[in-house]
C-alpha cells in the first residue's frame, strides 16, 4: 500500500469511526510531551541560529522533543514572494537551523512545506527557506494542489467542524510550528496559531466564517509539539506580505514553548498590544488550549 493510499483510508475510516477511533489512530499527533524546566523561553540579542540553540538547549535539547526514527515536519510561514528583509517569511537561518538540530537528534525524515498565497515556486525560493532547508537536509514538499489535503473532524470546534489538512500533518510522529511574527490585516497579528492556516487547504472558509473562531478551533485540533517564534525583525504594519523597508522593525527576539497559546500571547506583548485584544488568542484560552496568563508561567529570559 503506497502513502497516499494508507492516509486516505486511515482518515476516512477516522471520520467514519469518530472521534474515539480517531485518538487511537491518530495518537502519534497528540502525544504528551514531557515535563519541562520552563514553560517558555524568550532569547533576544542574537542570530536566529544562535539564539534558538540557547532556547531549546534551556528546554532539555531537542532530544526532548524528537527521538530516534522520528518524521519531523517544520511549518514555517513561506507564503509570501518576498527576501527575508521584507519580514514577511520566517527567517531561513531559523528553519536551518532547526532542521539540523532534529537531525541531530535522530529524526529519521524532516519535511518542510506551507501552503503559500504567492505562487509557491517563487515563495519556496525567493524566501531563502527552500534553499536553506535542503541544504540543512530536509526534503520541501509541495502543498499547492488539494489532492495532498484530507478531511478530519475538529472535534470540539465551534464553527470549524471539519478541514482539509496536508497529508504530512497526519503522518507525523513531530510537529514544530515556525511562524514569524507580524501584523497581519485579517486578524490584526499572525503568530503561532495563525500560521497553522498553512497546513490547511479550505483556508478561505476560516475568512469567511469567523475568522478568530476558527483560528482557535483549529489550534485545539493539532497543538505544535514546539512552537518557535521568529521575531528577528518584525512587520510592525502592512502585512502579511511585507512591502517596504520602512516596515520592519529588528527585534532580534525568539520565543520558544510547546504552548502555542502561551506563544501567541508573549508575540502580542511584543508586538505592543494586549493578548486579550487579539480574539483568536483570548477564545483559544477559553477553549483551555493553552494559556495566556504569561504572569503565572515559569518564563526564561535570556539576554545574548
Amino acid at each position: 500500500m503506497d502513502r497516499r493510499t494508507f492516509v486516505k483510508q486511515t482518515v476516512g475510516a477516522t471520520v467514519l469511526a469518530g472521534t474515539a477511533a480517531a485518538s487511537g489512530r491518530f495518537s502519534r499527533l497528540f502525544a504528551a510531551v514531557p515535563p519541562l524546566p520552563y514553560d517558555l523561553v524568550a532569547v533576544k540579542g542574537g542570530e536566529p541560529d544562535a539564539m534558538f540553540d540557547v532556547a531549546i538547549g534551556a528546554l532539555g535539547g531537542m532530544s526532548s522533543f524528537v527521538r530516534k526514527g522520528q518524521k519531523v515536519v517544520i511549518k514555517p510561514n513561506i507564503g509570501w514572494d518576498v527576501t527575508p528583509d521584507r519580514a514577511g517569511n520566517t527567517n531561513p537561518k531559523l528553519v536551518s537551523r532547526i532542521i539540523r538540530r532534529c537531525l541531530d537528534a535522530g529524526a529519521k525524515e524532516v519535511f518542510v512545506f506551507d501552503h503559500t498565497c504567492d505562487d509557491w515556486r517563487r515563495a519556496y525560493r525567493n524566501s531563502g527557506i527552500e534553499g536553506a532547508a535542503k541544504e540543512a537536509g530536509a526534503t520541501v514538499a509541495p502543498g499547492h494542489t488539494e489532492g495532498y489535503y484530507h478531511r478530519v473532524p475538529v472535534t470540539g470546534g465551534k464553527v470549524l467542524k471539519e478541514a482539509l489538512v496536508h497529508e504530512l500533518i497526519l503522518e507525523s510522529d513531530v510537529l514544530i510550528n515556525v511562524p514569524v511574527l507580524k501584523h497581519h490585516s485579517s486578524s490584526q497579528l499572525t503568530a503561532g496559531m495563525k500560521n497553522q492556516m498553512g497546513i490547511v487547504w479550505d483556508r478561505g472558509y476560516w475568512h469567511r466564517n469567523d475568522l478568530h473562531q476558527c483560528i482557535a478551533d483549529f489550534a485545539g485540533y493539532r497543538k505544535p509539539n514546539l512552537t518557535v517564534i521568529d521575531a528577528y525583525l518584525m512587520l510592525k504594519q502592512n502585512g502579511p506580505r511585507g512591502v517596504s523597508l520602512d516596515d520592519v522593525v529588528p527585534l532580534k527576539t525568539q520565543l520558544v514553548t510547546t504552548d502555542v497559546v502561551a506563544a501567541d500571547a508573549a508575540a502580542a506583548k511584543l508586538f505592543g498590544v494586549d493578548p486579550d485584544d487579539i480574539g483568536y488568542i483570548r477564545i483559544a484560552a477559553a477553549q483551555k488550549v493553552g494559556r495566556k496568563d504569561l504572569e503565572n508561567l515559569n518564563i526564561k529570559r535570556i539576554a545574548l
